[in-house]
């Protein structure tokens, strides 16, 4: 066996330790969450340092780690018993319906799997570009949300490294989008850090699904078979890199957008994104006349009137089309100019245009489609640096890094961590082309902003 591959040793699947009397009744999907069925599950994971033996071998035992973990997540699931179900779909011919919920019942719960590697932590940190064996440190590769129907909607997968241990969780994202999932992890650290039996967590989820007046709760697709759209996707050759940006070079950055623009609105992300437009427009070499675009996830709980809550579980989710422009004015017009485009749409994305999108949805439903959504010529802008990723710590101290799996990756995909060191950095992890990568690499409004890893 290639001692680089990833050898797995034991799986179980866990229920919520309490039923409680909703996750006997569909669990139904509002539009942004059925929008996903094509897509890939969501698959982020945490690297911890393994903490040391004594001379006795006393201290850190894997097992005890594993049953602790177990227990935990099995109170966790009391309140995210969704996670532990799968998905079904209710088909009838006359009137004709073809209805996807999720069963709480008929389900063997959420998956759990203990694997091994013949890896230190700094193989998979030291290397310019991720290593592609920290796919195998996730279930679900290449899997799409409709696969629920058989899988898991939540799998956690601990992988043991020689030195280290890698928590890798994949959610299913017609039930949660990024706010959601990393809800679900925090609580589930929580639970975990404080042991024993309690079930109270500081932010309980609300699970009850948002639906538009006169909506729902179970909304029919206008399809006959999974097969009409259903759409399996394979990622070109890729590179994937994390690029790391201190605080001192973000605050740098948001000070010349804003002053280039003779404006003090532009946030640190905005100005961060549009540098990522902009460098990966010049590393492509695209013509002069051809239109790109810079796309951001964007949250709409706040954005509704009135709002949802923070602690919301679902998608509510747009990639918003913030930046749309030739390659020449993007590239000839300044980073101040470009940010001020990013801006601009995301303080115009109102109430009235989240419930514009749901109409529209609502009118004619449609499933998204990877391959389809991103051209060559787009970035996208995913996750978020404000996610509390590096506060969960399963009695291991801080996670050393994280890192994501297969899912939704493509030329012009970047994805925004908080830095490690906290204080305002961030981490991109960025997909390109080998070819784009090299150009970015060599980009020189690029690598001035890029600061040296504190790790």
């Amino acid at each position: 066996m290639n001692p680089t591959t990833v050898k797995h040793i034991t799986e179980c699947f866990l229920k919520p330790k309490h039923i409680v009397d909703e996750a006997k009744q569909p669990y139904y999907l509002s539009p942004w969450d059925l929008a996903m069925l094509s897509s890939h599950y969501i698959q982020k994971g945490l690297l911890f340092a393994k903490p040391p033996q004594t001379e006795n071998q006393q201290g850190f035992k894997i097992m005890d780690f594993l049953e602790d973990l177990k227990q935990s997540l099995s109170l966790t699931l009391v309140h995210f018993y969704p996670l532990a179900g799968r998905l079904a779909t209710s088909k009838s011919e006359n009137p004709p319906s073809y209805v996807v919920f999720v069963d709480c019942n008929n389900s063997p719960g959420a998956r759990f799997t203990y694997a091994t590697v013949d890896l230190t932590t700094s193989d998979v940190l030291s290397p310019n570009y991720v290593p592609l064996v920290v796919q195998s440190f996730f279930d679900h590769d290449r899997a799409l949300n409709h696969d629920g129907h058989t899988k898991s909607l939540l799998t956690i997968q601990v992988t043991e490294l020689t030195d280290g241990i890698f928590v890798g969780c994949s959610i299913n994202h017609s039930i949660a989008d990024g706010s959601s999932f990393w809800h679900f992890f925090n609580m589930w650290s929580e639970i975990f850090q404080g042991k024993g039996d309690d079930v109270s967590i500081s932010r309980p989820p609300v699970l009850n699904r948002w639906f538009p007046d006169g909506h729902g709760p179970a909304l029919s697709l206008p399809f006959t078979h999974h097969d009409q759209f259903l759409s399996p996707f394979e990622a070109p050759l890729l590179k994937e890199r994390m690029f790391h940006f201190s605080s001192e070079s973000i605050a740098r950055l948001k000070a010349k957008a804003n002053a280039e623009f003779n404006t003090s609105k532009i946030s640190s992300f905005q100005s961060l994104s549009a540098l990522v437009w902009r460098c990966i427009t010049r590393a492509r070499n695209l013509p002069h006349d051809q239109v790109t675009c810079c796309r951001l996830a964007t949250n709409n709980r706040s954005r509704l009137n009135p709002p949802l809550s923070p602690d919301y579980f679902g998608n509510s989710i747009q990639a918003l089309r913030a930046g749309v422009a030739t390659a020449g004015e993007v590239l000839e017009q300044n980073l101040g100019w470009a940010a001020w485009q990013l801006h601009q749409a995301v303080v115009n994305h109102s109430d009235e245009k989240a419930r514009d999108f749901l109409n529209f949805w609502l009118k004619s439903p449609f499933i998204y489609q990877i391959g389809k959504l991103f051209d060559p010529h787009t970035v996208i802008m995913g996750s978020s640096p404000r996610f509390n990723k590096y506060g969960n710590e399963f009695g291991l101290g801080k996670a050393l890094a994280l890192r994501s799996g297969y899912a939704q990756k493509f030329s012009g995909k970047a994805s925004a961590y908080p830095g490690h060191e906290g204080g305002g950095s961030i981490d991109l992890e960025i997909c390109l082309s080998p070819d784009e990568m090299t150009a970015l690499e060599s980009d020189q409004e690029f690598m001035d902003v890029v600061s040296p890893s504190p790790c």
